[in-house]
């Protein structure tokens, strides 16, 4: 079980470890955190089975201290960082520094925003750091249930900002860039063990491909930064 930032790898990463191995993965997509019932934390206290849950670190945590993964068990595995989109088409907006992407967010008309870990960040840290919290939230849209780049793609909302490995595989948006690095924030998105899980070998075994070397250039290509030790 997967959020929304690791979905793009998870989806690479698991044939691959399949043909390697033989055993196969069931896969199910949440986000780490947020009101919506298909979100991770929602879906394991309705009592949704899982052996491996992977999200941001903060929610993961969280479930540890909810009974709801086996404390111990988080293992960090990427950091992954908050990117631009606009609809493919639009003017590529310069947001190469803070003073610019100040001024980007500002002349937007609208803007959308994940629900999740990104999401959180911009609406309350980035924005009051750019100093524009007042004057840009009342035209900044929270997705609860879709990809951002799926609403900006669309031309629901001019500017969408969530963590680039969500983001580069939607069709119909261009990828501006990332962050500032001043306002910058970067997220690690963990694995660990579900409270239900049954099957500690298959989960072993997966986890040692997903923190491999092999598997290290597939989460590149899609927008994340390795962080974990091989095992």
């Amino acid at each position: 079980m997967t959020s929304g930032g690791f979905t793009a790898a998870h989806k690479l990463l698991a044939p691959q470890f399949t043909a390697q191995t033989g055993l196969a993965v069931e896969s199910a997509y949440g986000s780490s955190m947020g009101a919506s019932p298909t979100s991770i934390p929602n879906r394991l206290s309705k009592g949704e089975k899982a052996d491996v849950v992977i999200l941001a670190r903060g929610a993961l945590d969280d479930l540890a201290a909810r009974g709801l993964v086996r404390n111990g068990t988080q293992i960090d595995l990427v950091r992954s960082a908050v990117g631009v989109a606009v609809k493919k088409g639009a003017p590529i907006p310069d947001i190469s520094s803070e003073d610019k992407l100040r001024q980007v967010l500002l002349n937007a008309k609208s803007i959308a925003y994940s629900a999740s870990a990104s999401g959180t960040y911009y609406e309350t840290q980035m924005l009051k750091k750019l100093g524009i919290h007042d004057q840009v939230m009342p035209k900044s849209k929270k997705i609860v249930t879709e990809r951002v780049g799926t609403i900006v793609a669309r031309g629901e909302a001019e500017i969408g900002l969530q963590q680039v490995s969500e983001l580069l595989p939607i069709e119909g948006i261009s990828y501006v860039g990332t962050l500032p690095d001043s306002v910058q924030h970067y997220t690690i998105f963990s694995a660990g063990t579900a409270s239900t899980s049954t099957n500690p070998q298959g989960l072993e075994q997966l986890l040692k491909y997903y923190t491999s070397p092999a598997a290290a250039k597939t989460i590149r290509d899609t927008g994340l930064e390795p962080v974990a030790k091989p095992r």
